[in-house]
């Protein structure tokens, strides 16, 4: 089915720096050339006063930017650069302040996301870019929100949903990168221990597979898949732990035979520099698969968040974020950076087949 390669915008949680990062996102278009617009067929999924405030932030004069509310994303569709577009498909009480847990606020991310979801499944739009929502007030929601840790498990929920199959059928890893590094992870949102006991040959096998179909997708070719350790040394051969041996070393061997580039694996405390660097313009790796969430996100957001882009893969449509938070402490003040969520627009549209 052919449609506008539309992208709907989630405002996130609405007492952080979501809805102002978008608004500046769009600002920064209007006072640029038309060429360059990245914002282009964008639209925000959410609240018209909660938009109307945040461009108030950002433009207190309304000289350069101006809100439209639309009744359809197709409205969407070439609207000219110096209009923030937005679609009323949720509500909140708006003396909500800043930087602040709210279960409405939750709620109302939530509600944006699940909306976006829909439309992405049912091919309304092409892809979601969602702003940053906040974990402790999206649980403070209740049901339904209170059952997912995070964006990742409510996207996976619906997708699930939509195709009417158990949530087991529907796998799907995130992906963090920026323009020098690119990482993967077996496991997200869980604790420590439970993280070590997801650490299983069918969840190592399923990562490397669902890495090689998406970044085959997103580089026009096979990646080189560098595998991080569990262990220090990556177990030193058996010396600090038998993972290595038992479990990811035979589900590399496996997606070996299925034509995936599975290499390692390698000492986390190195693979990642050794993707980084680059060789006569070519990294050794293109993307470094991690045994857990922290040892793979640590390294890509030590070098800066600005540029930073979460990539949801494995799932039915496409799904980017900026690689940060709701970043309650200058929530509000006008000083959030917009460049990771103009970033999260590029990879997302990039990403649309």
């Amino acid at each position: 089915m052919d449609f506008p390669k539309i992208i709907a915008i989630t405002p996130g949680d609405p007492c952080g720096i979501g809805p102002e990062i978008i608004a500046r996102a769009f600002l920064n278009d209007a006072m640029a050339s038309q060429l360059a617009a990245v914002t282009q067929n964008c639209f925000v999924a959410g609240d018209a006063a909660l938009m109307q405030k945040a461009l108030a932030m950002v433009d207190p004069k309304g000289q350069n930017l101006k809100l439209k509310v639309i009744q359809n994303p197709s409205e969407a569709f070439e609207l000219p650069v110096g209009v923030l577009p937005v679609l009323q498909v949720a509500s909140l009480p708006h003396d909500l302040p800043y930087g602040e847990v709210h279960a409405a606020a939750g709620r109302f991310a939530g509600e944006c996301v699940t909306w976006a979801a829909q439309a992405a499944l049912n091919h309304e739009v092409a892809a979601i870019v969602t702003s940053p929502l906040h974990k402790e007030a999206l649980s403070a929601a209740g049901a339904p929100y209170n059952a997912f840790p995070g964006h990742t498990e409510l996207l996976q929920f619906e997708a699930a949903r939509h195709a009417g199959v158990d949530l087991s059928k529907m796998p799907v890893r995130m992906m963090l990168a920026n323009d020098e590094l690119r990482t993967v992870l077996v496991s997200i949102h869980v604790s420590l221990r439970q993280a070590l006991d997801a650490v299983t040959y069918d969840n190592v096998l399923e990562s490397l597979r669902i890495t090689h179909q998406s970044l085959s997708l997103l580089l026009g070719r096979a990646p080189k898949i560098g595998v991080a350790g569990l262990n220090p040394h990556a177990g030193e051969g058996g010396l600090f732990g038998q993972e290595e041996i038992e479990i990811i070393e035979p589900a590399m061997a496996q997606a070996r035979t299925e034509g995936i580039q599975a290499l390692g694996p390698y000492a986390p405390d190195t693979v990642f520099m050794r993707a980084r660097q680059k060789r006569a313009g070519v990294s050794e790796f293109d993307v470094v698969l991690a045994m857990y969430h922290d040892q793979g996100l640590i390294p890509v957001k030590y070098m800066g968040l600005e540029q930073g882009v979460n990539v949801t893969l494995g799932l039915p449509l496409v799904r980017t974020s900026p690689d940060h938070g709701t970043a309650f402490d200058i929530a509000g003040q006008g000083l959030a950076d917009p460049s990771s969520m103009m970033a999260a627009i590029r990879m997302a549209r990039h990403l649309i087949p």
